[in-house]
């Protein structure tokens, strides 16, 4: 961006640091934090290793420097300022988990449509966290990260003091990386009567089990009845690989048959008798897909990493971090609740042609000189689309 971009950009953040609301983490005198400031060359700097003392020195700083971007910590350190790593002697660090919007299957139409998808990871990711690990909601804290996806911070003291080890183990269970489905649909055998040989049975989970296998029968259960309640239901499970007509047709007759679903949530599996394994399986693997949360392993493995602030501003947006509850994010709008500027109209350069939708308008923007609402112009200089005009509007 040129020098009177970076101007703007940091006259804008400094008027909302003055009266911002910033959540500071728990024991804030104890985390590094780092600073990456508005800069007018291709090249990008962050200023670490720096520590408070005070949640005024943390404000006076903010309204200070204007950063772009503002992070701290997820360790808490005994010297925190220290120039070196080995320095600092860490003593904890929160459990941090990353979604990030753009890397989740599927296509993505727009940056509305990426940050919805992020949502919904999100709650998913919260299902493993609530009810998997029964960590207390206090104790989980959502942050929108004001770019392309959600944070979720954990400060339960159960799990500060783990290692990156353990912290990955964490992430292969929500991402149901290495779930074995022979040990889940094992086989036993049972013997015949009088007369009869011995023959091998499937194994099922039931409903009430924990981890992954009551969450393979109850995901199980519901998927199939989702799909034969619907008009199409035999052309739908004959797209799964080793469904004919008539599994398909099997298929339907069971799960449209209440009495046989309850034997099923209980774990008898006889009811599908006669499907074969395979085909069970790929059934299952196909609600694994759906089931498993899309995490960034390397951001919850590392124990010193820097977390964005919540309540600075996004330098790649103009958006708020925001901290959030359950509740909060079940009617979270990022594109309206975390967009700070106003409507003054802004004098600026389109440099190529963009389009977003925040404030629940659709706005579509072509190259050349022309005014728009402040927090459109904001957004645009910090997507690096436009540059600051000769002036600004009142």
């Amino acid at each position: 961006m040129n020098e009177k971009t970076r101007n703007f950009l940091v006259n804008r953040f400094r008027g909302y640091y003055s009266q911002a609301e910033i959540h500071l983490p728990p024991e804030h005198i104890s985390r590094e934090w780092g600073f990456i400031s508005f800069s007018d060359s291709s090249e990008t700097f962050m200023k670490r290793h720096i520590a408070f003392g005070s949640e005024g020195e943390i404000t006076d700083y903010l309204k200070g420097i204007a950063p772009a971007h503002a992070y701290y910590s997820v360790a808490y350190y005994e010297y925190p300022s220290a120039p070196k790593m080995k320095e600092k002697n860490w003593q904890k660090a929160d459990l941090i988990f990353d979604i990030d919007s753009d890397h989740l299957p599927g296509k993505i139409t727009s940056y509305a449509d990426m940050l919805e998808k992020g949502k919904k990871e999100t709650f998913k990711l919260m299902e493993f966290l609530l009810d998997d690990f029964g960590f207390d909601e206090k104790d989980v804290h959502i942050v929108f990260s004001g770019g392309r996806g959600y944070h979720c911070h954990i400060t339960d003291p159960s799990v500060l003091h783990l290692e990156s080890p353990e912290r990955r183990e964490i992430v292969d269970y929500v991402s149901a990386k290495g779930i074995d489905l022979e040990r889940i649909l094992d086989t036993k055998e049972v013997s015949g009567d009088a007369g009869r040989e011995s023959a091998q049975m499937m194994v099922f989970p039931s409903e009430t089990e924990g981890g992954w296998k009551g969450r393979i029968n109850r995901y199980f259960v519901s998927f199939m009845k989702n799909i034969v309640s619907m008009d199409d239901a035999e052309e739908i499970l004959r797209g799964f690989k080793g469904v004919g007509e008539k599994t398909a047709r099997q298929i339907i007759e069971i799960f449209r048959d209440e009495a046989q679903v309850e034997v099923l949530k209980k774990g008898n599996i006889d009811v599908l008798s006669g499907l074969n394994k395979k085909i069970i399986n790929t059934l299952i693997e196909e609600g694994i897909k759906k089931m498993s949360a899309v995490v960034d392993e390397p951001v919850t493995a590392d124990i010193k990493r820097l977390i964005r602030l919540p309540g600075s501003l996004h330098g790649g947006s103009g958006l708020k971090v925001m901290s959030l509850n359950i509740d909060d994010l079940e009617k979270f709008e990022p594109l309206t609740d975390a967009v700070v500027f106003g409507e003054r109209l802004v004098r600026l350069k389109v440099i190529k042609p963009f389009a977003v939708q925040m404030k629940g308008k659709d706005i579509e923007v072509e190259p050349g000189e022309q005014e728009l609402p402040e927090y459109v112009a904001v957004h645009l200089m910090c997507r690096g689309v436009a540059e600051a005009g000769q002036d600004r509007i009142g």
